[in-house]
């Protein structure tokens, strides 16, 4: 209640893992599964996709973890490249630059094969996602952000879709730039060394809590670079090499 009220607020709050004794990954997804069925329960809003967070080995080592975490991403959260999006959705956003793949086969309750995975995707989508946490000024924890669906707010997509299997996204150059100014760059091996394998360890992990992924999901494989705060009036452009540019202004 107090992460869904903080963010409808946008008001900024103290870490709910201190306010309400949360510890462990495990009450932490307990947090997010409540505020997602709330969420669910408008007929307006439905899932159509899931991020991957932590999937960088320096902020692992940072908050004491040795595997990603993962959030749920609603269809209200969606926007494409060259969209202007509203300032008003949001409390203290970031933004980073990452692959999105896109789901073209259900998957089984059982963790997929490499080879089953791999045969699962349709293709691959240059994306940015705006991070922003409910927690003030960021002093977040590994439970607070799990418990605030991975700190996720929205997304942006690329409008052209490539094919994975002449792509190499363990090689591909990211390039951030706000305002014309370069602010992030970064590659997907710093994505648990090949944004692949993020989003493999998310097809696994989602059959395993028994939610596996389906035809048309996204999957936002973990950032490329260092995230970037955002504000309002920014017009933010990125290059993620042969999978294309991508841009967003804040209004």
């Amino acid at each position: 209640m107090a992460i869904r009220e903080a963010r409808s607020s946008r008001s900024p709050i103290a870490r709910v893992s201190e306010t309400f004794g949360i510890t462990g990954l495990d009450a932490a997804y307990q947090v997010a599964q409540l505020n997602t069925q709330a969420c669910l329960e408008d007929p307006a809003r439905r899932v159509v996709g899931l991020k991957v967070g932590l999937t960088s080995k320096a902020v692992q080592q940072q908050l004491g973890v040795d595997q990603p975490d993962f959030g749920v991403l609603f269809n209200d959260m969606e926007y494409l490249s060259g969209d202007t999006i509203p300032m008003s959705r949001l409390i203290q956003p970031k933004i980073e630059a990452e692959v999105a793949f896109i789901v073209g086969k259900d998957l089984g309750n059982q963790p997929p094969s490499w080879s089953e995975f791999i045969n699962a995707l349709s293709y691959a989508l240059p994306a940015l996602e705006i991070v922003d946490s409910v927690i003030r000024d960021w002093k977040i924890t590994l439970v607070d952000t799990v418990a605030d669906n991975a700190s996720s707010a929205l997304y942006v997509l690329g409008e052209q879709p490539v094919d994975i299997g002449a792509l190499d996204t363990s090689a591909l150059g990211m390039h951030l730039s706000i305002n014309g100014n370069t602010v992030s760059v970064g590659s997907g091996s710093a994505c648990l060394g090949h944004p692949l394998r993020a989003a493999y360890w998310l097809a696994c992990t989602m059959a395993e809590r028994g939610h596996p992924l389906k035809a048309g999901q996204v999957i936002l494989s973990g950032s490329l670079g260092p995230m970037v705060a955002l504000n309002a009036g920014d017009l933010v452009q990125a290059n993620l090499g042969p999978l294309g540019g991508i841009s967003c202004r804040i209004a």
